[in-house]
């Protein structure tokens, strides 16, 4: 390259192009299977669309006991132990530190990947411009994954995209549209407000919009309610969700100063003791260029429970098509259905059908517009980052291509999913061949053979799990000595939970508030131990203040017999419910 600014080459398996939470996934799931990661972000912290410089909640699969599991519920939890005031900016610390504690990721934020080299259809190096050092960074890898929401390798390299809305009669969907055209969802900044003792003057800036009769808003949202988090302030979606983002980044700006403008000075009052706290000045997208695979999700897949052979995660949030006029739409902000259980999310939708080795995950993945209203969501995509992550460790390590993962290691993928708690509607876990065979036994509530059924939370009305009062104990006894390498465990985190506000960042600062809590059937403090040939127990590990689902305790030891012994709960004295105790 010729240019006066040092450029420096790294080599590495994979680079994640986008750091926000698919890409932060895909990067810790290949690194913690072995492959060498470099993670390249266009902004100063990660996280995107929940980090602070645009603060979107966290959503996903809606419905009791359908929370997303793997390493975006170890991040929740980390939030709750860490965060218990809700603060963004203590967030951005734990995405941070989740990426930094990988030995294998090499970090690149304020990183803006802006070229690409090619060799034939076959990616071999992609750089970008680093503000902060003014360095170019050029990373070569054996596989790359473009987590960058707006697909930036798309046009880099020729792989093939979709922009907007499909004719009803491409895919049969009842909710496209008659025609096809370029319209997306539209993009929101944010606004947040700090509740205080007295009234809170607010003069709005003169270049804001003005809206002082209540006409002017939609009825829903002409009046002031703490909860909101405002996401309606949406605007973009009838031009270029890319090329027009400065433009409608400014528009959003006059829109969210005028809506604040009027819930102060023209409104009913409920807003009085209220200050406008914070702005945000990075438009979150919700939709731009979607990346094409050997498959494209559609409503009809969704809708119809369609089963694929190579699921690797599932989605379940409501089909949720939202105006491309956005704010200044007549018709109501979006359209939401409901879905009545998880669907599957296909492997083939995470890699392209026309570059070799490139992965995709985030709400650029291969669906058509209807589609993407569900997927779109944030944790949705992380377990999406999660699968990408995973397969590209899996690619790697058998000298495979993306698409050779799904005609040759596809069991490989999903089970090693399955083995980090990662869910897929429908596939059973392959649990170890000795913990099978081996006696089982312990005083618990409920049948004790579901802690080795392969099923690792509640399906349903089925629990899938069984309860131990704290000091009590689950065991395997073995007839003679063998060789255990690690035991398992899954603990309850209370995927029951269903309202977002009990996990989620606040989206105003009210003076009086609930602070985020550890989920209270959880374990907090647990050991496993271990039965000498003599007939002993011995601790082999003790944790305590616990704050994940999987536990995996390394062993290697020659042993009769391996136990469980829940010593307390983040909630108190009630029963250890947990979902798997098994060993190999």
């Amino acid at each position: 390259m010729n240019t006066p600014f040092e450029e420096t080459v790294e080599k590495v398996d994979l680079c994640v192009v986008g750091g926000g939470i698919a890409g932060m996934l895909a990067a810790i799931s290949a690194a913690r299977h072995g492959a060498s990661v470099a993670l390249m972000h266009d902004r100063p912290v990660l996280g995107g669309n929940a980090s602070s410089e645009i603060r979107m909640w966290l959503c996903g699969c809606a419905g009791r006991n359908n929370h997303e599991t793997g390493i975006i519920e170890d991040l929740q939890l980390d939030n709750c132990f860490f965060n218990p005031y809700r603060n963004f900016s203590i967030w951005d610390t734990i995405l941070f530190g989740a990426v930094r504690e990988e030995p294998r990721i090499s970090l690149h934020l304020n990183c803006s990947c802006n070229s690409a080299k090619m060799d034939g259809d076959r990616i071999v190096s992609v750089t970008g411009w680093q503000t902060t050092t003014q360095k170019w960074r050029t990373i070569e890898a054996t596989c790359f994954a473009d987590c960058s929401g707006d697909s930036i390798l798309a046009p880099l390299t020729g792989a093939e995209y979709r922009v907007g809305r499909e004719a009803r009669e491409e895919f049969g969907e009842s909710l496209a549209q008659e025609k096809a055209d370029r319209r997306t969802m539209g993009m929101s900044c944010l606004i947040q407000a700090r509740e205080t003792t007295s009234p809170q003057p607010f003069t709005p800036p003169p270049w804001a919009h003005s809206y002082p009769d209540a006409s002017m808003l939609k009825p829903s949202l002409a009046h002031f309610d703490h909860h909101n988090n405002y996401w309606w302030l949406e605007l973009g979606g009838m031009g270029d969700s890319i090329a027009d983002t400065e433009v409608v980044r400014d528009e959003l700006l006059r829109t969210a100063l005028g809506v604040w403008d009027h819930y102060k000075n023209h409104s009913d009052g409920a807003a009085a003791n209220w200050a406008l706290d914070w702005l945000g000045f990075l438009p979150g997208k919700r939709e731009s260029r979607r990346l094409i695979g050997d498959l494209i999700l559609t409503q009809k897949d969704i809708m119809e429970d369609r089963v694929f052979p190579d699921a690797v995660a599932y989605g379940g949030w409501p089909l949720d098509d939202h105006d491309p006029h956005g704010f200044e739409g007549k018709t109501p902000s979006n359209v939401s259905i409901p879905l009545k259980r998880p669907y599957q999310i296909p492997y083939r939708c995470l890699y392209s059908r026309n570059i070799a080795n490139l992965f995709f995950a985030g709400r650029n993945i291969s669906v058509s517009h209807v589609a993407l209203s569900s997927a779109r969501v944030m944790c949705t995509c992380g377990i999406i980052g999660q699968a990408v992550g995973t397969a590209a460790a899996t690619a790697i390590r058998h000298g495979d291509t993306p698409r050779g993962v799904f005609e040759r290691h596809l069991g490989e993928l999903r089970q090693t999913l399955l083995d980090d708690d990662c869910y897929i509607p429908g596939v059973r876990r392959e649990v170890p061949s000795p913990a099978l065979h081996a006696r089982l036994e312990g005083d618990v509530y409920g049948d004790i053979e579901n802690l080795r059924n392969g099923i690792d939370r509640p399906i349903g009305d089925i629990d899938n799990g069984a309860s131990i009062r704290p000091g009590g104990c689950v065991s395997y006894l073995f007839d003679e000595p063998k060789a255990v390498e690690e035991a398992r465990i899954i603990l309850d985190s209370d995927l029951a939970r269903l309202d977002a506000s009990k996990i989620n960042i606040r989206s105003n600062y009210a003076i009086k508030y609930d602070p985020l809590k550890m989920p209270a059937p959880l374990a907090r403090d647990l050991r496993v131990e271990i039965c000498e040939t003599d007939g002993t127990w011995r601790t082999a590990a003790r944790i305590t203040d616990n704050r994940r689902r999987l536990i995996r305790v390394p062993l290697g030891a020659e042993t009769t017999g391996i136990r469980l012994v829940p010593e307390r709960l983040w909630g108190g004295d009630a029963p250890c419910h947990l979902f798997a105790f098994d060993f190999r």
